[in-house]
């Protein structure tokens, strides 16, 4: 089975640490959502009718969409697609869009699943962050979406901000443990390159993030989310009862999905694409008839590093027989190279497959890298 990805490239307002493609304007909104609707009809064949267990629209801000305008979407994808019973439908959102006349809207769409962009319970943080909601929001919107019937929910939080004491993450974290919520996914924050908090980090406006607190803070996260039940599943996803996101793990699995919209990437087991990361430019290809995109056709190695480095993440691991998939000298080096994790204690085998352990976990990236041809 694969999945499908929607990018809704609009927001209100644009976050300090965000170096994802998206528009402040909405002036294009309405001329977009026509080229998404061209682009599901155009791309139809690109995963050679697999049945969709996973439909996920992202952004941006895709609770910025009207119900009207998701209905058009899902119909043209239901066009196109078979979609599995009970399949994975989320739309992320931000807390100050999910009012309660807002969520018996979307209630009445296909969407199954909200994932919600919290980043923090805290009025200092998400000031920080330069987020669109406040605490408060960010607080009530989770009742709300229980009460309008939305059961599966996952959040987002943020840690190792300036502003974030570990006594303060210990009480965000135990707002959603209070909560019946099954996913949670926890990113340290990130200064990207060109983004407003890069600048205020370079023009000493804005502190570094700390990478002791904030691996301190990761730590805490682990400990916690294990006493409340949840699993950690990946490095930065934490599920109750097995809860996986679908979305998530078939990213990590390596497994199919068509990307729409601008700045939306594509992989099909061989390739890779990615659509123009600029509005304009996009809406302009599809009137012209013709998707403007990139693409890369994907070698042995490559295609062996990638599954290292997902695989790594999760909780299952890599598999040495689907690394044989890949040939012989792969699964040789793999095993060569693993046996000093091992004895660091850094790694587990059980069976065919190599897990990190929860000390590995800290380490994943440079793990990796040293399984890496």
């Amino acid at each position: 089975m694969a999945g499908i990805y929607l990018h809704i490239p609009f927001c209100k307002q644009a976050c300090h640490y965000c170096n994802f493609h998206f528009s402040t304007s909405l002036k294009q909104k309405e001329p977009l959502l026509q080229a998404l609707l061209k682009e599901i009809e155009w791309q139809r064949d690109y995963l050679e009718g697999e049945e969709l267990e996973s439909i996920y629209l992202g952004g941006g801000t895709p609770s910025l969409l009207s119900v009207t305008e998701l209905e058009q979407l899902f119909l043209t994808i239901q066009k196109f697609h078979k979609i599995a019973d009970g399949a994975e439908i989320t739309l992320e959102a931000n807390p100050d869009d999910l009012s309660k006349y807002k969520l018996r809207e979307l209630r009445q769409t296909p969407i199954n699943r909200l994932s919600i962009g919290i980043q923090s319970f805290l009025e200092e943080d998400l000031r920080f962050m330069n987020r669109a909601h406040s605490a408060a929001e960010a607080d009530t919107c989770i009742d709300l979406a229980l009460e309008q019937g939305f059961t599966a929910l996952t959040i987002d939080l943020i840690y190792g901000t300036p502003t974030l004491s570990d006594e303060q993450w210990e009480l965000n974290m135990q707002k959603v443990f209070e909560k019946p919520i099954q996913h949670l996914s926890c990113y340290c924050l990130t200064v990207e390159p060109k983004t407003a908090l890069d600048h205020f980090v370079q023009t000493g406006k804005a502190k570094p993030v700390d990478e002791e607190q904030a691996a301190a803070q990761l730590e805490q996260l682990i400990v916690a989310s294990r006493t409340a039940g949840f699993e950690q599943y990946e490095i930065s996803n934490f599920a109750r009862d097995g809860y996986y996101a679908v979305h998530n793990s078939n990213y990590w699995k390596g497994k199919k999905y068509l990307g729409i919209g601008p700045s939306a990437h594509s992989f099909n087991g061989k390739s890779r694409q990615w659509n123009v990361a600029n509005n304009a430019a996009y809406i302009r290809s599809i009137k012209a008839g013709k998707l403007q995109f990139e693409v890369e056709h994907l070698s042995v190695d490559q295609r062996y590093n990638e599954y290292v480095m997902t695989g790594l993440r999760t909780t299952w691991g890599c598999d040495i027989e689907q690394i044989k998939g890949f040939s012989a000298k792969h699964a040789q080096h793999f095993e060569e190279e693993a046996q000093r994790f091992i004895q660091a204690k850094n790694m587990a085998k059980e069976k065919n497959n190599y897990r990190l352990t929860e000390a590995g976990r800290l380490l994943a990236d440079h793990i990796a890298m040293e399984l890496f041809i």
